[in-house]
């Protein structure tokens, strides 16, 4: 493929993507642009055919976002089709596995060495590392939480002491998570990065927080 038939190549696949996504979705082309509309963009009828019959050789990315939101898909997966394509060529001349694309355009590539400090890839991973650690300190939120509920369950005095005691463990590694994950977002904030807000079951996010 010469590197002037990719761009209309790429587009082609995309468009049969979002095609594909739009007869699973159970939508006509006419439902599909009164959901653009109800988005925020509209996009016309024709506009969506002719970008599904090849007429247009590019996507705008609006339309492309607006689109993968009606149909309920991830908008990667409309540009790297795992399911159907095997291998893409993400750039002009180089066809590669859809999952190392995929992978690429997400910045989820292996490196040899860890980011410069400061590098988009590097912000990208601490941002992954800070939803990471969310995830762990929710984890063990709700295991304390469902460990303190069992044991006010149990009748047995002996037996809900000893079970007490457990969630005592549970409650002081959830508390410990948590202090980890302040702490993480605080280095994000020392960085000039704003971290996203905290899920309810953690806290939530005060708003001097928020500010700081």
């Amino acid at each position: 493929m010469t590197s002037s038939d990719w761009s209309p190549a790429f587009t082609a696949r995309v468009a049969e993507q979002l095609r594909r996504a739009r007869k699973a979705a159970g939508l006509t082309v006419a439902a599909a642009s009164e959901g653009c509309t109800s988005v925020g963009l509209p996009i016309p009828a024709a506009t969506i055919t002719n970008l599904e019959l090849g007429r247009r050789t590019s996507v705008d990315l609006g339309e492309f976002l607006v689109l993968s939101q009606v149909y309920g898909v991830p908008p990667i997966t409309l540009l790297f089709p795992l399911d159907t394509e095997p291998t893409v060529a993400a750039l002009p001349g180089q066809s590669i596995p859809t999952w190392d694309a995929l992978a690429w355009f997400t910045g989820e590539t292996r490196l040899d060495q860890p980011a410069p400090e400061g590098s988009p890839r590097e912000v990208l991973d601490l941002f992954r590392a800070h939803s990471d650690a969310v995830a762990t300190a929710l984890t063990s939120a709700r295991m304390s939480k469902e460990r303190r509920r069992k044991a006010a369950l149990v009748t047995d005095a002996g037996r809900r002491d000893a079970l007490l005691e457990t969630v005592a463990a549970y409650e002081e590694l959830a508390g410990e998570d948590r202090r980890e994950l302040r702490a993480f977002r605080d280095r994000m904030r020392g960085r000039g990065l704003t971290p996203p807000p905290l899920p309810d079951e953690l806290g939530g996010e005060p708003s001097t927080e928020a500010q700081a």
